[in-house]
């Protein structure tokens, strides 16, 4: 990789999640503005829904997640009550029992629930929206802690994709973010998972964390492929310690620079592209016959709050405390603080702190966006002039009104996505490295 393409372009910039992005919702967009999109939503759209556990046992210092670390189940409980009065508030002002397509239980840990509150949760959704027959139902899952009961609950409950976070295997980085985990312990909960009848998997990998080397994460990865995960997300560690305070806990000077960072992420890319795996946007890889794979092949791609995806719903409800949403009309974003969240939903008020409401413009650069950032080319109306500068460094082709990203330019897609981002110049919102 050019060390001088890697400064060029490799600073900070959204993941595109969403667009417009997070640091550009308001308090426009409040609770009657969220009421109002949900009565719009036709009645045979399917939905979508995601449900934020924001509790773990421990604090992983590279994290940033919205989570707290819990010692009382108490707090857990009632938690899972504020959830239900949240989803019984949605299917009011949406109608009852929609038909939902995609569930993720996401966190923090949601495996720190207990078997009757795994049981619970789920019986509480499915009173409320109605699960399609197909409907695919991925949880993310701490091996750490994992254990048979906990997993037998979610099997029990319908969970078909297993998302595990790993990060890295070396001892050394897993002190430097004091996220101590085993390989045979991953193992065990990958083996113990697929034997229950959760066959999908997915693993998260990091690169750019603290003693990260390129050996080291050649090492981490080949160990991974020793499970024969179905999916691989390869994520850059994003350092935003004036977003999440406890990230100063990590030491700087030992975290790699861009050069370095790009040699891991390509160290790890490249023995996963020799296993088979196919590259999916500029941070997933996934086997041929995995539905991410095909969906990539013929256009299907999107993307979301969980990154690449299959999930071409109408709408994503989110659940939960700082949980967001997308709806046709635009974005919403619940409250974070547990205090306003309870306080809300206790009042049978949706918790709705900020969001964004969709004009025309944002709508078209949002399509611009995502289909850079998924099928690394788009058709577009008119050239942008920092489009010229890109292509006279390789990074993308124009052709008229159609631009395709270069093999270069792959790991720049965030960047060239950043071209069409007008609300970029605004200056608002600080972000973690394009690579």
């Amino acid at each position: 990789m050019d060390a001088a393409l890697l400064e060029k372009y490799g600073g900070p910039v959204p993941r595109y999640t969403s667009y417009p992005t997070a640091p550009h919702f308001t308090a426009a967009v409040d609770a009657d503005t969220y009421t109002e999109w949900l009565g719009d939503l036709p009645a045979t759209a399917p939905l979508s829904v995601y449900v934020h556990i924001p509790f773990c046992d421990s604090l992983c210092w590279f994290c940033g997640c919205h989570m707290r670390v819990v010692r009382r189940h108490s707090t857990i409980r009632s938690y899972l009550d504020l959830l239900h009065g949240e989803a019984t508030l949605v299917a009011e002002a949406a109608g009852p029992r929609r038909t939902v397509r995609h569930l993720h239980i996401g966190g923090g840990s949601p495996d720190i629930l207990e078997p009757p509150d795994v049981e619970s949760l789920v019986a509480l959704l499915n009173c409320q929206f109605r699960f399609a027959a197909d409907m695919e139902f991925a949880v993310e899952f701490d091996p750490r802690a994992l254990e048979r009961p906990s997993i037998a609950a979610w099997a029990a409950a319908g969970a078909n994709r297993a998302s595990i976070g790993v990060q890295d295997f070396d001892r050394r980085v897993q002190e430097a973010i004091n996220r101590e985990q085993t390989f045979a312990c991953t193992a065990e909960a990958v083996a113990a998972l697929r034997s229950a009848g959760i066959g999908a998997v997915n693993i998260d990998l990091m690169y750019g964390l603290p003693h990260q080397t390129v050996e080291g994460i050649r090492c981490t990865a080949m160990q991974v492929l020793k499970l024969a995960p179905d999916r691989v997300a390869l994520f850059g560690y994003a350092h935003v310690p004036w977003m999440k305070p406890h990230q100063t806990l990590i030491p700087e000077s030992a975290l790699p620079d861009g050069v370095q960072r790009w040699a891991q992420f390509e160290a790890a890319a490249e023995l996963l592209r020799e296993a088979g795996y196919v590259s999916i946007g500029f941070d997933h890889f996934a086997l041929p016959k995995d539905p991410l794979a095909l969906a990539a092949a013929d256009g299907r791609l999107r993307r979301n709050f969980q990154g690449y995806t299959i999930d071409a719903s109408d709408a994503l409800i989110g659940l939960g405390a700082s949980a967001i949403g997308a709806l046709p009309q635009g974005y919403v974003q619940n409250l974070g603080g547990f205090d306003g969240y309870r306080k809300a939903v206790r009042a049978g008020r949706l918790p709705v702190a900020r969001g964004v409401a969709l004009n025309g413009d944002d709508r078209e650069r949002r399509r611009i966006i995502e289909r850079l950032l998924c099928d690394a080319r788009v058709d577009v109306a008119a050239e942008f002039n920092r489009l010229a500068e890109m292509e006279q460094d390789g990074i993308v082709e124009v052709h008229g009104s159609r631009i395709s990203v270069t093999d270069r330019g792959r790991p720049f897609l965030r960047a060239v996505g950043a071209v069409f981002d007008r609300y970029l110049q605004d200056g608002v919102g600080r972000h973690s490295r394009a690579v």
